[in-house]
């Protein structure tokens, strides 16, 4: 045990938030040095089954909705698990390399956040990736522990914590208390799913077709879960459905509260039923310590606003929300004492 741990502090252990919209890596000792969409661009090879890497991260993005028909780029991750194990392994594998430049004799120890309530079958997916693209040992550590250590929340202390983490594929919300995750859900509508409901509110009042691409824009600039003093606007530019011919539309802040409704509303009845079910002890330290949200989603504006007012709670949304997932994974691998209490294997 001493030993590995020697090791481990000489080689360059990574902690990987596996995202379904971002990935982002961290080096022990070096915090974050990679965040790229998750996303990787191949080229279908006619003479074999495999097809040939292009480009991961950044450059795989820009050529979403723009590649010939034998380039595809795709999404190796779906609704926080992996879709395509292949495509997962040789996307981590450009990450793992491109964040241990070196060469080392001992290959690295690497942390991955997964979604709570993985199956073991996905677990065994996640680890064999990591496995296969250079590690020497894997752990997983749960995706609201992460976000909760990474938002600076006492998760070790016995007090009630809940947080809820929207990213791109799943919402997770948790309820951590002396380490553990005392109630914990995990909900498979989150970032991905306001893009999609965008594009399909855009396509049915505007007869315009829009990429997922865009709707994630239109999401990010004028985006909003309540009623804004000023609603903000935006020129978006798609195919007519009826003309086939290319045109703009002004778009507003309010256009899309009402596109994304819906979804927001399951968010926050998932966090009414996880309210629901806890213990009262712990619900006295939530009343007096609130809920704190992270990830990307917790960027829309109005939100903690949206469910405060929906659970008659106080809601915070967490400094660099985006980067909380990824700042726990990070801290979980580089504290040991902390790692072997909340890392499962």
């Amino acid at each position: 045990m001493i030993l590995d741990r020697f090791i481990g502090i000489f080689s360059h252990d990574i902690a990987i938030d596996l995202g379904t919209a971002n990935t982002v890596v961290s080096v022990r000792g070096q915090g974050i040095i990679i965040n790229e969409p998750s996303i990787i661009a191949v080229q279908n090879d006619r003479h074999t089954a495999r097809g040939k890497l292009l480009a991961v991260g950044n450059a795989a993005k820009e050529m979403v909705g723009k590649t010939p028909g034998s380039i595809y780029a795709i999404r190796p991750m779906k609704d926080g698990v992996i879709a395509d194990f292949d495509m997962t392994e040789k996307m981590i594998r450009y990450f793992v390399e491109k964040a241990h430049k070196r060469k080392a004799l001992v290959r690295p120890r690497i942390m991955v956040c997964v979604p709570y309530g993985l199956t073991g079958v996905e677990r065994k997916a996640v680890r064999e990736s990591a496995m296969s693209a250079g590690a020497r040992e894997v752990f997983l550590i749960e995706e609201p522990m992460a976000a909760a250590i990474g938002a600076g929340l006492p998760v070790r202390e016995p007090q009630g914590s809940l947080v809820v983490d929207i990213g791109g594929g799943t919402t997770e919300i948790g309820v951590i208390s002396l380490g553990g995750l005392v109630i914990a859900k995990s909900l498979r509508v989150a970032g991905d799913k306001l893009d999609v409901a965008i594009v399909e509110y855009v396509r049915t009042n505007y007869n315009l077709f829009i990429g997922e691409r865009t709707g994630e824009e239109i999401k990010i600039q004028i985006g909003a879960a309540i009623a804004l003093e000023q609603p903000l606007k935006m020129q978006v530019r798609g195919k007519d459905q009826v003309s086939g011919l290319l045109n703009t539309i002004e778009l507003t802040s309010e256009d899309v509260r009402e596109a994304i409704k819906t979804q927001l509303k399951e968010i926050g009845n998932a966090l009414k039923s996880v309210l629901e079910s806890m213990p009262p002890d712990l619900a006295g330290d939530i009343v007096e310590n609130g809920v704190v949200l992270t990830g990307g989603g917790a960027l829309i504006r109005g939100l903690d606003v949206y469910l405060s007012d929906l659970v008659k709670l106080p809601v915070y949304v967490a400094e660099e929300p985006l980067l909380c997932v990824a700042k726990g994974t990070s801290r979980a691998i580089e504290e040991i004492d902390l790692l072997e209490q909340l890392v499962f294997e």
